[in-house]
């Protein structure tokens, strides 16, 4: 049985190889830079980010996600960011870099928005150690290709914003190089510009008398390769949001439950998500942390 589940995870290592990983990391409501470039900067303030996200736990050779951020304004109107990814699943191990550019602007006196743009490099690589597997196929060219080490490019652009500072969202269009390469190669229909996107949707409800905050928040996509996915999250914030607690629903057929603090300066964010699917027996689960430093930008007393 375990030998039929570990063909299954290659095998879907496999079919994801040509695809960039969107949203891997189930905090993206936390922050928002995971899934739109046009956050990059948005918060005006210096954010330095560690994701981990660790899935089907106690699963042999099961993914394991880790990444880090960094993003922060650039003047008054640019913002940018930094991402370094590095994914585990299987045989196959793959590290993306990515850059966000964006430019943000007062639309009106509470409607803040940014339009962003993100260029990204993938190289995807498989052990050695697969070719002594009974799987394996000698004159597979894809197989023979990421053996040796395949780089993918791909870019992304995005809008996000807010208005009345409680209310937030964001869009954006994944994929745009890579289904522009598949057009070119395939005789398939063609596919749309806007094929692949990520939407998100919140609003921060809060009772000031009491400390308390209440965050619902939506999120749908549909990526290559993926199927289209909703998920329907509530953050609630206890004492100034010093503690903050969480539930999401994945209509893919899974739950996660958060926790996690934030000060000042200094964030940190657990989640456990747990399956619906008869797979959830095999595993205890999926774990993912975030620690987060936020520094706000000073501001220049000679306006420049």
């Amino acid at each position: 049985m375990k030998k039929l589940f570990l063909l299954i995870i290659l095998a879907a290592s496999f079919s994801a190889v040509s695809a960039q990983e969107e949203a891997i990391f189930t905090h993206y409501h936390i922050s928002p830079l995971l899934i739109n470039a046009g956050a990059a900067g948005f918060n005006e303030s210096y954010d330095l980010q560690a994701h981990a996200r660790i899935a089907w736990t106690g699963f042999p050779d099961a993914p394991k996600n880790y990444g880090a951020l960094f993003n922060g304004p650039l003047g008054k109107t640019f913002g940018i960011g930094l991402g370094i990814f590095s994914e585990q699943a299987a045989q196959l191990n793959r590290l993306k870099v990515q850059l966000n550019y964006a430019f943000r602007f007062n639309v009106s006196e509470n409607f803040k928005l940014s339009a962003g743009f993100s260029t990204e490099f993938q190289q995807m690589q498989l052990n050695s150690s697969v070719m002594n597997s009974d799987f394996f196929q000698a004159g597979d060219q894809l197989l023979e290709e990421i053996l040796d080490g395949k780089g993918v490019f791909d870019a992304s652009i995005g809008v996000y914003g807010t208005f009345m500072e409680n209310t937030y969202g964001g869009l954006s269009f994944n994929n745009l190089v890579r289904s522009r390469l598949d057009d070119i190669v395939s005789t398939e229909e063609k596919e749309s510009f806007f094929s692949y996107y990520t939407f998100l949707l919140g609003h921060k409800f809060e009772v000031y008398d009491l400390g308390i905050t209440f965050e619902p928040s939506l999120m749908v996509r549909n990526l290559r390769d993926t199927p289209q996915q909703f998920d329907i999250n509530l953050k609630a914030g206890f004492l100034d949001e010093q503690l903050i607690a969480g539930l999401s629903y994945r209509s893919l057929g899974a739950a996660g439950l958060l926790l996690g603090t934030k000060l000042p300066s200094f964030h940190l964010y657990y989640s456990y998500d747990i399956s619906f699917q008869r797979f959830q027996k095999f595993s205890t689960g999926t774990h993912e942390v975030t620690l987060a430093l936020s520094f706000k930008k000073k501001d220049n007393p000679k306006g420049y």
